[in-house]
């Protein structure tokens, strides 16, 4: 028998070694160990190392036969073709079955699954396959899984709903008066409401180059500063110059809000560009506060039209399209991108950031707060509406309007 002390040797060694023996190196290895141990090398090295006898062994026979004629090149084959343990998918052939019922019960017919209403993690999985008798672990699921095709996916958004029935030719519509408008050199303005902002140091989605190691210290929780409250980003971009004007309100998103930043629009740059215009293409989503069943925002639009003395053409975009408003990709994505990372701490951060905003495509942005206070729930009467001087067109006539100034 060997002593403790020759044992531990035997053990310090196989431990440095281990992570870095493949298994044919590693039974040769304590093969040769235990012949240089002689009598009793064998129990010995298996004591120290955990390895079977009959693995060193078959080191020791391996050992002698490569004495007795060296290979003329190393065998790039570590074990014998068919040798070692079945992937558990020949052992089990109903596994990858049963792995695809718990990830997909909806379309497999399985709506009863276990696991239909849980985060189907990796372990998750494995741990049901497993209680049903059959045990494997999260990275065999893992493999199974993209063997089957699958992949990990977050969810994206292509639904639009039920599509309305005259959605193309609206479409058709809305573009033939743009063209027009444009041909005649005449404004036209894509508008809309961008998602409400907490003010504060909050987190803002993106990341920005800063110092290694010194990330810009937020709020770990989202909640409102009652005294900083949110910013209302309105916008109205001019389709003809490629510019943008946003008024950054902080009471309520309203109608009245809505024509109170065109109207600064038009006084700040609208003005300027189309010093003789007298007619002005509006074209808007068909909900919120500049929505066509909105009653207020045509009322709104007839004081803006009185006070401008412009007349008003208006074409909302069909049902479930306001991803197709020009608004969006051409001047609140790129607001986005200029803020991406930057707490927006207070409401002149928010201003000057919007009004930062350029692309190289020459897009001008020019932002202002509006501290202006505007009620929600205004209810407008019949007699009220019908003192507007609304004109429908021919085509969808609640989706495309005009409305002329009334004499002062």
């Amino acid at each position: 028998m060997h002593d403790a002390t020759t044992l531990d040797a035997i053990r310090r060694k196989y431990e440095v070694l281990n992570p870095v023996l493949d298994e044919r190196s590693r039974r040769r290895w304590a093969a040769a160990e235990a012949r240089e141990l002689g009598w009793g090398g064998i129990t010995a090295v298996s004591a120290a190392t955990g390895l079977a006898r009959d693995t060193i062994r078959a080191g020791l026979a391996e050992l002698r036969l490569q004495q007795a004629q060296p290979p003329a090149l190393p065998d790039a084959r570590i074990r014998r073709p068919g040798g070692g343990r079945k992937p558990l998918a020949e052992t089990d052939p109903g596994l990858a079955a049963a792995l695809d019922r718990l990830v997909d019960p909806a379309t497999r017919g399985h709506p009863e699954s276990p696991l239909r209403w849980t985060c189907k993690s990796t372990r998750r999985l494995a741990d049901e396959l497993t209680r049903q008798g059959r045990p494997v672990s999260p990275n065999t699921v893992a493999a199974l899984l993209r063997a089957d095709g699958y992949s990990l996916q977050a969810n994206r958004k292509t639904r639009e709903g039920k599509q309305h029935p005259d959605r193309d030719a609206q479409f058709a519509y809305l573009n033939g008066r743009v063209q027009a408008f444009l041909k005649a050199r005449l404004p036209v303005i894509s508008v809309d409401a961008k998602k409400k902002e907490l003010v504060g140091d909050f987190q803002n989605g993106g990341r920005e180059w800063q110092p290694a190691g010194r990330p810009e210290e937020v709020r770990v929780h989202d909640f409102q500063n009652r005294e900083l409250g949110k910013a209302i980003p309105y916008g109205v971009y001019d389709v003809t110059s490629n510019e943008g004007w946003v008024s950054v309100g902080i009471d309520h998103d309203t109608a009245r809000f809505a024509a109170a930043s065109i109207r600064r629009w038009w006084q700040e740059m609208g003005t300027r560009r189309f010093p003789q215009a007298r007619r002005l293409l509006v074209t808007a989503d068909g909900g919120g506060s500049n929505g066509h069943r909105n009653r207020l925002w045509k009322v709104a639009l007839q004081g803006l039209a009185d006070e401008l003395g412009l007349e008003l053409h208006v074409c909302h975009f069909p049902p479930g399209t306001s991803k197709w408003n020009k608004i969006e990709h051409r001047l609140f994505c790129q607001v986005t991108h200029n803020w991406r990372g930057k707490p927006l701490v207070s409401l002149q951060t928010v201003v000057s950031l919007i009004a930062a905003t350029t692309t190289r495509a020459g897009l001008v942005v020019k932002a202002a707060l509006d501290p202006g206070a505007y009620e929600t729930g205004v209810k407008v009467s019949d007699e009220e509406l019908a003192r507007v001087k609304l004109t429908p067109a021919e085509f969808h006539g609640d989706w495309n309007y005009s409305i002329t100034p009334r004499k002062q």
